[in-house]
């Protein structure tokens, strides 16, 4: 099912939904464009974030931009843990809901 070449069909979009599209385009660049936070760190948010959503197209333009903006295979592997580490832990704070709750 993942292929990036699968990515094409987007081209479809500004024709499909036009004014839709061109909003989501500009709000991804905007959202993304330098501000308080660096580009770099952004990017590394956004890898996070597709790491636990589990989207592979996310995470490899993602990828590919990260290392643009010279995030570091350390930092990105700092970010996997972190992405991991939040997976865990909304297992484990949910599976509270199925314990017995203290009287």
């Amino acid at each position: 099912m993942y292929d990036m070449k699968k990515l094409e069909a987007l081209k479809k979009m500004p024709q499909l939904v036009p004014d839709s599209y061109a909003t989501y385009r500009e709000f991804s660049r905007q959202v993304m464009r330098e501000g308080a936070i660096p580009v770099k760190y952004k990017e590394l948010i956004a890898l996070g974030v597709a790491m636990t959503t589990q989207c592979t197209y996310c995470l490899e333009i993602h990828r590919e931009k990260a290392k643009a903006a010279g995030v570091t295979e350390q930092e990105i592997a700092e970010t996997i843990m972190i992405a991991g580490l939040l997976r865990l832990g909304a297992a484990v704070t949910h599976g509270a809901h199925c314990l017995e709750h203290p009287q």
